[in-house]
């Protein structure tokens, strides 16, 4: 089985090996055995609002929550996986949570921060947990993208996010706005190799070239947003050095940010470089050293935020105070919650967050936000598949435990013949939602939504 994985993997481009010799950590011998080996590394990453019972699988050193599994299992066939249990992430990418640790440490309440170019949602799940009380901003320019970034997001659960589709030129009206801005930057996709064929063929040095190019645009178009002391982490899945040092040059020359120097474990494996001309830190991860995929992250501080901005807002729709009191006797609520409709949908958001989402309304195409409730119609409420999946307090509606033959079955949008309370069911599995069923006196209508359907046997 080996010799016939080495057989079908294509051929590492020569002009990619000659590009990383002289890069500190680079060792052509194992890496090009580690991308011939066919080896595989499965992780993931814990929703610790879903209290999932904890692996006893290895951790990941540098990530909260986060586990290596032995094998990869059929994630599409996982009823906890589609209630947004876990998420499955790359573990070199997790790291993320210890430059957050290290340099933002655990005073969150109160930060805005920005995932810039954000789809699938993995940087913007864990941004989710670690700042569970401040307000994430998850932004992609992709359409199609933007919809999946929305999936994911729905299934994590969390009320803090705001999901965004909009040019990074588009937030320029944001001066110093943000605590955190995380740009996990679109680029050539080397560091993937292992587990993408497409990308070793569709490698070039002039994409390279390109990718590099468009790194440097969006980070100097967000960079105004940044406040005064605020943390701005850049990250690519490549080993090019234009790509990552060369990029971190070139923004330093603006003389806005100090870099910042991280703390490693030695047993980590990840290895500490400098940018040729500013000796700006970043921090490489080869899969020989780690356990994990390539990948590159660094950190910075910003110097002087400026003149804040002026934020103007766009008036979101107000729900009567009828709709109110309908829904406030639907859905009673610990805390304090700002409502407001898009279309005939109800939505809430933290009240402390409310002004703030009318600022990013006015400039910004909003995806998502806050958590959906539901819709009105005549005395009744039909609750949202955000509301579901949300970390709200819903214990007071029935709840239907289903086994994993009956999970499938709901998943699959098939037709359940189950006894429970008439009116409406928070189908569950393991005790962590799915969705919602509406029991009727001779049948049950399945409300998992048709787009998010398992379509696997």
């Amino acid at each position: 089985m080996e010799v016939a994985n080495t057989y079908l993997r294509p051929v590492l481009p020569a002009l990619f090996i000659e590009s990383l010799q002289g890069i500190k950590g680079f060792e052509q011998t194992a890496f090009e055995a580690i991308h011939l080996s066919g080896e595989q590394v499965v992780s993931i990453r814990i929703n610790p609002a879903k209290k999932v019972e904890r692996t006893t699988n290895e951790p990941v050193a540098w990530c909260k929550d986060a586990y290596y599994l032995p094998k990869r299992p059929s994630f599409t066939l996982d009823p906890l996986f589609h209630a947004g249990g876990y998420y499955v992430q790359e573990a070199s990418s997790m790291f993320l949570w210890e430059v957050l640790r290290q340099t933002v440490g655990d005073n969150t309440s109160g930060l805005k921060v920005l995932d810039l170019c954000a789809a699938p949602g993995g940087k913007s799940t864990l941004l989710a947990s670690y700042f569970a009380d401040g307000l994430v901003v998850s932004n992609e320019v992709i359409k199609a993208r933007a919809s999946i970034l929305v999936e994911n997001i729905t299934k994590w659960g969390s009320a803090n996010v705001v999901v965004t589709n909009s040019d990074p030129s588009h937030f320029s009206l944001l001066v110093n706005y943000f605590d955190v801005i995380v740009i996990d930057a679109p680029c050539s996709g080397s560091g993937l190799f292992r587990k993408d064929n497409d990308a070793i063929t569709e490698w070039s040095e002039n994409n390279v070239r390109l990718c590099s190019q468009r790194q440097e645009r969006i980070l100097m178009d967000i960079l105004p947003c940044l406040k005064q002391g605020g943390k701005l982490v850049y990250s690519t899945c490549s080993y090019s050095r234009e790509e990552d040092e060369d990029v971190l040059d070139r923004v330093m020359e603006s003389e806005e940010l100090w870099s910042l120097p991280l703390k490693l474990a030695d047993n980590w494996g990840i290895v500490e470089t400098e940018s040729e001309h500013k000796g700006a830190y970043g921090y490489r991860f080869y899969p020989y050293l780690t356990k994990g995929e390539g990948f590159f992250i660094a950190a910075f501080s910003k110097k002087d935020g400026g003149m804040e901005g002026f934020y103007s807002e766009t008036k979101l729709m107000a729900i009567s105070k009828i709709e109110q009191e309908t829904i406030k006797s639907f859905l009673p609520l610990d805390g304090s919650y700002s409502y407001f409709k898009q279309g005939d949908s109800i939505k809430i958001i933290a009240e402390e967050w409310f002004s703030s989402l009318q600022a990013l309304a006015k400039l910004l195409y909003i995806k998502k936000a806050g958590i959906e409730v539901g819709t009105i119609k005549g005395k009744d409420v039909i609750p949202h598949h955000e509301l579901a999946m949300s970390h709200l307090n819903l214990s007071g509606f029935t709840a239907l435990e289903l086994d994993e033959q009956q999970a499938l079955q709901y998943l699959r949008r098939q037709d359940l013949f189950i006894e429970s309370t008439l009116g409406w069911n928070l189908v569950k599995h393991c005790g962590l939602p799915l969705g919602w069923a509406k029991v009727l006196p001779n049948r049950m209508n399945n409300y998992y939504p048709q787009a998010w359907r398992i379509l696997k046997d």
